[in-house]
């Protein structure tokens, strides 16, 4: 039987992954933390459920829009690339064999095998493989500013629904209470999934989004806390 050349490698998940965790993180930690300020303040359920809405829908369509001009931004630069590569190949064509070959050798080959391969690939696939070599865009990792903005929208709303739950259903005086325990258990699967997802740490994954979670609802609270004392 032979073995399949398919291999399943993290990087495949590098677009989605960076998009969803950092939405579902902002959704959970801006949200509780929003809450949580508020509710220190001294306002009602009521007033802390409207406003902990109104950052659900405010975040979702700023992380959409964020993520969307910055991958565009991204995208630009690399498609501005690719056409300055092509017009260099098709008049320059010796140099950017050249090129391609100083790369290979830079990477090990000996300088007869470097020429080689530079030749035989750009006889397959020029412009591929100076995308590919040179400057370094590969379709796992290019970007993709639409896949972005909805993995981000979607994973913000997910995350910043699961504190807005907990406030909905906990008591008036454990409000603060509750959201901030269970938005912290939260950010503990957040952080293990993501973690183990990408083949990183998962202890690593957990401390650094709680860590920073903590610290957030921490201040606002203590903001909020504050203000509600002042008024």
């Amino acid at each position: 039987m032979s073995k399949s050349n398919t291999e399943n490698h993290k990087t495949q998940h590098i677009g989605w992954l960076r998009a969803a965790v950092l939405g579902a993180n902002d959704g959970i930690v801006s949200t509780a933390s929003l809450i949580i300020g508020v509710a220190a303040s001294g306002a009602t359920h009521g007033g802390v459920l409207v406003a902990g809405v109104a950052g659900l829908v405010a975040g979702a369509m700023s992380m959409a829009a964020g993520e969307y001009v910055s991958v565009s931004s991204q995208s630009d630069t690399e498609q501005a690339d690719i056409a300055r590569e092509q017009v260099e190949l098709a008049t320059d064509g010796e140099r950017e064999a050249a090129e391609l070959a100083g790369i290979y050798m830079q990477r090990g080959l000996d300088a007869e095998l470097a020429r080689q391969v530079a030749a035989q690939l750009m006889a397959r696939d020029a412009l591929g493989a100076h995308i590919r070599d040179e400057l370094g865009i590969s379709e796992t990792v290019s970007a993709k500013p639409l896949q972005a903005a909805i993995t981000s929208a979607l994973a913000f709303t997910v995350g910043a629904g699961l504190p807005l739950l907990s406030a909905w259903l906990s008591p008036d005086k454990a409000l603060a209470l509750v959201v901030g325990a269970t938005s912290l258990l939260f950010l503990v699967i957040l952080g293990g999934l993501a973690a183990y997802t990408g083949g990183a740490g998962i202890l690593r994954g957990i401390s650094r989004v709680t860590f920073w979670g903590a610290l957030a609802m921490a201040i606002t609270a203590g903001v909020g806390r504050l203000f509600g004392v002042a008024a």
